[in-house]
């Protein structure tokens, strides 16, 4: 074992955040005592490479982002994209057409029977949300971008609204598929690759905002008969498509679906999911076992019902949410918006959440949330084309997640949120690291 490791804590009763410590002795004896736990590592054991971590670009995002002065535009690229002194994002998400959180509902193509897509234009995108994009990729070139629709045009669906719920017209099938062949060449040209696409945001739930609903056979056959073939015919097949995109509670059900037909299951590169209404860890798992060659993608979680300043539990929940979904072979795990104001929006039908930053106007500040700093004990020290590798605990209160980074080095994570402080050994190959967990507390340790 390296005599030398970093040691990074984020605690509530230390009031610490991502706080370092640089050198701390190794052993070849653990500690001893009926008190201390154990926490093992073992490299001869590999699982999943990481594709990395990440949020979301909204409208709304980029809107509150727009109302910063230069200084703090500045401070907000650097604290998620920096490397060093942010949380080194790597893999981001952002909407086709209007979502929730935009100012309003919109489309690329709004001129009904337009299904040769001629008056298509992504000019509302270009007003707010691909500036943030282009000045994020400025900060970090090799960033990728997957795209999620929340509703095709008012037009092309069966209630005449994108709110709502309401189907794909069948006859609309193969222009909505074009359209995201479309979007993808359009936001090329302003120099935003697309590294994927989702089906559909959530298409099993009617939601006062812009939504569509799918069937898993409808997924399945829009995917087998027009989106892949369209995107292959335009040259796109390496964008990676995922399906689903909605919570945990139904995801091996949706996955068997289309994954059991072998023309549909071509064009899939794997499935994306949410974390609410449960946490359902283990169907995550079932997807990976019976479909091993997919892959999986968290595409979306934030604390509802509001912006939580302040609230310790938010950021615990997100630790708790990444160590459970990467060490069930979740290979990328994504938040929801990078940025609200003091309300928890702007949400054009006052759906108000929580953000890692938020925005307050007032007093001129970005409020750093918990969440932040949570998530950063994973984006800041696990680097993209990690290998996740065995991690044990001998207690419940001590969850651990444990990688291998691209040079070599290992990264741990140990996550308390009991209210017990917990002694334990870390064991890594012959070498013990005696160390001591905080109660709701998270760190990483790294290999140096």
């Amino acid at each position: 074992m390296n005599n030398k490791w970093q040691i990074s804590i984020t605690s509530l009763s230390g009031n610490s955040v991502l706080s370092h410590v640089t050198s701390v002795e190794c052993s070849s004896n653990p500690a001893v005592g009926l008190s201390v736990d154990s926490v093992l590592l073992d490299d001869a054991v590999k699982y999943q490479k990481i594709e990395g971590f990440g949020g979301a670009f909204t409208e709304a995002a980029a809107f509150v982002y727009s109302k910063l002065n230069e200084d703090q535009q500045k401070e907000f690229i650097q604290a998620y994209f920096d490397e060093v002194n942010g949380l080194g994002y790597s893999l981001c998400r952002t909407h086709i057409n209007s979502c929730d959180f935009a100012l309003g509902n919109y489309a690329y193509c709004e001129k009904d029977g337009d299904y040769s897509l001629e008056t298509f234009s992504i000019e509302h995108d270009r007003k707010l949300l691909i500036p943030l994009i282009k000045t994020a990729l400025k900060k970090k070139q090799d960033l990728r971008i997957f795209a999620s629709p929340w509703s095709p045009p008012a037009w092309m669906k069966t209630n005449h609204q994108m709110n709502r719920g309401g189907s794909l017209k069948p006859e609309c099938r193969k222009a909505w598929a074009d359209y995201y062949c479309r979007y993808i060449r359009e936001y090329s040209k302003e120099g935003i690759p697309i590294w994927g696409l989702t089906v559909q945001n959530e298409p099993e739930v009617v939601q006062t905002w812009d939504s569509c609903i799918y069937t898993a056979e409808e997924e399945r056959d829009f995917v087998r008969d027009y989106l892949g073939p369209a995107l292959h015919k335009e040259g796109l097949a390496d964008v990676r498509l995922m399906i689903w995109d909605h919570n945990r509670d139904k995801i091996y059900d949706r996955a068997k679906v289309v994954y059991s037909d072998p023309e549909a299951a071509k064009y899939v590169w794997g499935t994306a999911y949410h974390w609410y209404v449960m946490d359902g860890f283990e169907n995550v798992q079932r997807v990976h076992d019976a479909f091993p060659d997919k892959h999986l993608i968290f595409s979306e979680g934030c604390q509802e019902q509001g912006p939580h300043l302040g609230d310790y539990a938010t950021g615990e929940r997100y630790a708790h949410s990444i160590i459970a979904d990467l060490n069930r072979w979740t290979e990328g795990w994504v938040d929801w918006n990078m940025l609200l104001d003091i309300n928890g929006g702007p949400n054009h039908v006052g759906n108000f959440c929580s953000a890692p930053i938020i925005a307050d106007a007032d007093n001129g500040k970005l409020l750093y949330q918990s969440s932040y700093y949570y998530i950063g004990h994973f984006s800041r020290f696990i680097k993209k084309g990690a290998v996740r590798i065995v991690s044990t605990s001998t207690r419940d209160e001590l969850e651990t997640l444990a990688v291998i980074n691209p040079d070599g080095k290992v990264v741990a994570i140990v996550l308390n949120r009991s209210e017990l402080k917990r002694t334990f050994s870390l064991k890594y190959r012959d070498s013990y690291m005696n160390l001591e967990s905080l109660p709701h507390s998270i760190m990483t340790i790294t290999e140096q």
